[in-house]
Parts: structure tokens; sequence; C-alpha cells
């Protein structure tokens, strides 16, 4: 990423602080001279940035350090505070909830998951979230609460933002919910209003795919993908696009909605059968489809144990599915040969309309691994187009939590130094 840096006004200075804390933060501790060299400004420019770094409590200024080999004064060291501040990332889906902490670095101090029940309402959904956000806090030393100014004399730093996904339609401007069939209970700004007045700092939420696909995006900071399609796929379907670096969003935040496209032509039987909200494309090829798929080629082949787990885990019978393939059985593979065939086609009409260099599955399906790749691919043979690269996704189910604390930290460092741009580092 291209260095900014600039020097002479209390603007300039700001933009210097910035080029400063992003260096120090990767390398955790260097000296003044190095980071001088390291940012390309002068050392003076250097240590008045760091002067008011420190004095927002970000860098620390430590000994000499009297290991150098260098000729003249030994150089003094100077680390960046990451324990001086938390930020908070929560992922919603009809299965569970998933909270992390992480300090200012990034690293993950605590981490929590709990499985929802079926069909809970809103405010019980609320209430799970909020006890499992202050467990969350609690294990990495942080009182739900407390924010950067209530803890200046504790040893662990205040929370100071926190964000969000949630599967439906997402209006992150104003903290709505504005569509989700599979959560309705959710609907409007209960969740944003009930977090900001438990957390006490500012609460962002999003799409839940859209911040996956941030967080796939930049799994790896030595490969940011500038062309990329990330699909979630579960019991519905959704995607995250990536284009020229950016993500893209659509006029209605709501591009990607591939759930809802119909390439299958669906029969009527087929048409009648969903009863859940979903789209045309989800209901040929979403978890309950796979689950339907899988108990009807475990009755043919007479996998009893299957069709046992599958008619005792209930409204989770996806993951008995999934634990199926992943074992190797005949049956759960044949139902995922099936709805891959059919999943093929989305993955053509992305290509046909995007063209993205790569797909990457996210979501439960992502635990399928080879297999799955496997019969995509085969699937896709045929296609006249030459089509994308296909992965699974790195992160899997912490695909929405790692987007979120990357955004947390991206709008850290907007609202701290008053810089907005894209490609943020943190």
């Amino acid at each position: 990423m291209e260095q900014v840096v600039a020097a002479g006004t209390q603007f300039m200075r700001e933009v210097n602080s910035v080029a400063v804390v992003r260096r120090l933060r990767t390398e955790g501790r260097m000296s003044v001279s190095a980071l001088a060299k390291a940012v390309g400004l002068s050392r003076q420019a250097v240590t008045r940035s760091l002067n008011a770094l420190a004095a927002e409590g970000l860098v620390e200024f430590g000994p000499v350090d009297r290991d150098s080999t260098r000729a003249g004064r030994p150089a003094q060291l100077v680390r960046f505070r990451a324990e001086a501040g938390h930020v908070l990332g929560v992922s919603i889906s009809p299965q569970d909830v998933r909270v992390a902490v992480a300090d200012l670095a990034g690293a993950v101090t605590a981490a929590d998951a709990v499985q929802l029940g079926a069909r809970l309402g809103g405010e019980e959904v609320v209430e799970t979230l909020l006890s499992t956000v202050d467990r969350t806090l609690r294990t990495a030393g942080i009182a739900a609460g407390t924010t950067a100014e209530t803890t200046a004399e504790t040893t662990a730093g205040g929370l100071w933002f926190a964000s969000v996904g949630t599967p439906g339609i997402v209006d992150p401007a104003a903290g709505v919910i504005k569509l989700i069939p599979s959560m309705p209970g959710l609907a409007g700004d209960l969740l944003v209003r009930r977090l900001t007045q438990a957390l006490g700092c500012p609460v962002y939420l999003d799409n839940d795919v859209k911040l996956a696909t941030q967080g796939e995006r930049r799994r790896d900071a030595d490969r940011r993908e500038d062309s990329l399609v990330m699909i979630h796929w579960g019991e519905r379907v959704g995607a995250g696009i990536v284009l020229n670096g950016e993500l893209y969003r659509g006029a209605s935040n709501d591009s990607g909605d591939v759930g809802f496209l119909d390439l299958l032509g669906a029969g009527p039987a087929e048409e009648t059968r969903s009863s859940r909200g979903l789209g045309p494309f989800e209901d040929r090829v979403g978890g309950a489809e796979i689950v339907r798929q899988a108990a009807a080629a475990a009755e043919r082949a007479g996998e009893t144990e299957l069709l046992s787990r599958i008619e005792a885990m209930g409204e989770h019978a996806l993951e008995a599915v999934l634990d199926a393939v992943v074992a190797g059985s005949p049956a759960a593979l044949e139902a995922i040969d099936v709805v891959a065939r059919r999943f093929a086609k989305g993955i053509a009409a992305i290509r046909a309309v995007l063209d993205p260099r790569l797909v990457v599955i996210g979501g439960p399906l992502a635990r399928c691994g080879e297999p799955l790749l496997a019969a995509l691919r085969r699937h896709l043979a045929g296609e006249p187009l030459e089509q994308p690269a296909l992965e699974v996704s790195a992160l899997q189910q912490d695909a929405v939590v790692h987007g979120a604390l990357l955004h947390s930290l991206d709008e850290i460092e907007r609202t701290r130094f008053g810089l907005v741009r894209p490609g943020s580092a943190w």
C-alpha cells in the first residue's frame, strides 16, 4: 500500500501520525530512528507524532536499545500499545451468535459462540447476544459499558467500537435491518439500540456477507484480491462482491442477493415448497434442500445411521449432513453432487456478468472442502466461458466476525485521526 506522509500544518501532522502508528502497529516495537526511516519522515517529525500518540495512550517510550550495534548513543525504543483499547466483532445467524474481542493490533483476546434455539423471537435473540457479549468482554478483562475514557487507569483498555453482521437487507447509515426473513424479530433498530445502550460505544450494523467478504479479502496481508465474489452458502445464499478492490454494495446496499435468482426453471411443485421466504435459487440449493436430498439418498442406500442423525438433529440437520460429507458418506456426497450441479448455474451466471478472478465459497458449506470444489468444477467444465478460480473460505464460520473486527479497527483509525482513506490498513 502506498505510504502517505506530509509535514507543516495540523492536518498534515495528523496524516503523519497515521503513517507512524500504522508502521509501529505492524512492527510492534521500533527505534525512533528506524521508524523515521521506514515512514520517510525526519526524526523530529516522527518524535512530534510519537509525543502526540503517547499523550493519547497509543504508544509508549521504552528504555534505550543497549543491544544495538550502531555507533554513538543507543537508540530509544518505542512500542505500540495494542492493549490501550479493544474492538468487538459480532455475527448473528439463525443458527448461532458469535462474538470476538480484539486489541488494537487485531489480536483476538476472547471469543465465544452460542447456539440459538429454533424460532426464538427478536428480544430473546438480543438477550442471548447481550449475555454472550458480556461474558466475552469479561474474559478479555473489560466490563461492558467501559470506554476509552472510563478505563484510563485499568490494565485492559475499554471497548472503543463494535461491528455487527446479520442476514438480510441492512441500512448501515441508519443502523436498521430493513428485511430479514430468516429472523424477522430482529427487523428495525432493536439490535443497534440495545447494543449501544449496553456497550456505551459506537455500534455499526451491516449485512453479514458484506462483512465476511471484507474479512475474506483481507485474510492474507500479502494477498488482497481486487476481483472477488464470496458466496455464503447455507440455509440461505448470498454473495459479497469486490470490484477493482472495492466492496460493491449496489443502489440499495443489497447487491449479491443471488438467492432470489430464478435460474433453474423450478416446476409448480418446487415453487410452492418453500414457506420460509427463500428465493428460488436458495430453495433449490440451500440447507433444507441439501438435507432433503441427503435423506432421500440415505434411504435409497440404506444408510440408517445418517437418517437417524438427520431426524435427531431437527433444525440443525444440515450439520449432520455436512459431517457425513466430511466422513465420506456416499449418500451425503450424492446429495452434495446434486446441489453442486444446480449451484454451478449460479456461478456461471456470476461469471457471465461480473467475470471475477476468484469465487470463494463461505458459510456452512465451506466445511465440505475439496469434495464440494471438485463437484462444482466438474459441473462447470462444460460452460462455454472460462470459469473463475474456486476456493473455500479459509475463515469459514469465523468470516463474519473477522470482517466485523476489521471494520471496527478501520473505524478506530478514521475516528481517532479524522482521516477517511480507501484501503485502510487497520
